[in-house]
């Protein structure tokens, strides 16, 4: 029988003396907010029912008595492609669950598939085929449903099952310090929490605009990223993609045009206009410094040996290509960017000797 904890002491007691490893999984709502609300905490203290806590973290008091067991640096968390979690504790409870063992990452490392779900690592590892059907329940809403008991409590049951094995593969194929690596970078970018300094280079649409407006629209990304923070609310809400290109790709110097451009979207923030306008107007310290959005002008037979070389070194790893590097990664190579990022370490050791040669280096 599963544990349901509603209060800070019963949670104390619980985690007096911590085992060497948890299973650790959340549910958040994210759809009205920038921060993802920590809704439940699922807690696999151990392999049998017994050992799994349910702990409600919107009572008072929780998010600080989970705080030291997600820190504990002689306690390993087992998590499932935690990258979103991640950010929920972070926010809720001030720290973040390490040292980590992403099962979804080793999956990957072990040959298993990339990207797999936690329910088909679960089935391809124990044989155990578990439901599907509280996905998009109300996480927030209290009391919770058995079904939706069940549901979290599935969440971390396996994942002690899934560590051993995963954890026995990657000591026979040599490839722990790659998992650990990956996981220290994760960790690393959620410790960080910073607001991504070129916004604009995610938005397709902005290779269509000149430099000037690809500043102008940096300007407007990197504020309409601040006020969601300090708003608590999507980004979408603040400023969505659409307007903010078609403010970029004109000089409006004048705030009448400004302000009859703006009245002609239908879901514009005209309460935030002078603030838009203001960021629209006043350029940034480093915009000079800022990357253009490349289009569809690099070199396409270069990136094609490109990826080839590393389908190559895949199959030879028995890895799936885009563990070691996707297509974004590659152009960022041909665009002289280095082997950073997620691209140093051991993915630089296993194909820098093949891509060197193709980069011209």
């Amino acid at each position: 029988m599963t544990h349901w904890i509603e209060t800070p002491d019963a949670l104390r007691a619980r985690i007096a003396t911590p085992p060497a490893a948890i299973g650790l999984d959340t549910e958040f709502i994210r759809e009205r907010t920038y921060w993802p609300q920590l809704a439940l905490v699922q807690i696999a203290l151990g392999e049998s029912d017994d050992d799994i806590l349910l702990v409600d973290p919107l009572r008072p008091g929780m998010a600080k008595a989970l705080a030291p067991l997600l820190a504990d640096p002689g306690v390993l968390k087992l998590m499932h492609s935690p990258s979103e979690d991640l950010v929920a504790f972070k926010h809720a409870c001030g720290v973040l669950p390490a040292p980590l063992f992403d099962t979804q990452a080793a999956a990957a490392l072990c040959g298993l598939g990339s990207g797999l779900g936690y329910q088909k690592l679960v089935q391809a590892v124990t044989g155990v085929e578990l439901a599907k059907g509280e996905t998009r329940s109300d996480w927030l809403r209290r009391p919770l449903s058995p079904a939706q008991l069940d549901y979290a409590a599935d969440d971390v049951r396996h994942l002690h099952a899934l560590h051993r094995d995963l954890q026995s593969r990657l000591a026979t194929n040599g490839r722990a310090a790659w998992l650990a690596e990956d996981s220290e970078r994760q960790l690393a970018n959620a410790t960080s929490d910073d607001s991504d300094r070129w916004p604009h280079l995610a938005i397709r649409s902005a290779q269509f605009l000149d430099a000037d407006g690809q500043r102008r629209l940096l300007r407007l990304l990197r504020w309409r990223d601040a006020q969601a923070r300090t708003s608590d609310r999507p980004r979408s809400w603040i400023l969505d993609n659409e307007l903010a290109v078609a403010l970029a790709r004109q000089k409006l110097d004048s705030r009448l045009r400004f302000d009859a451009l703006l009245d002609g979207f239908p879901k514009a923030p005209r309460n935030l206009r002078t603030p838009l306008w203001e960021a629209l107007t006043t350029p940034l310290p480093d915009e000079a410094q800022a990357p253009p959005v490349r289009g569809d002008d690099r070199d396409k037979k270069q990136l094609r040996a490109l990826q080839d070389a590393v389908a190559a070194v895949a199959a030879e790893l028995g890895l799936p290509e885009g563990v070691l590097a996707s297509r974004r990664l590659l152009e960022g190579l041909q665009d002289g960017n280095g082997w950073t990022g997620p691209l140093a370490g051991w993915r630089r050791a296993v194909l820098e000797p093949r891509l060197s040669p193709l980069l011209g280096g």
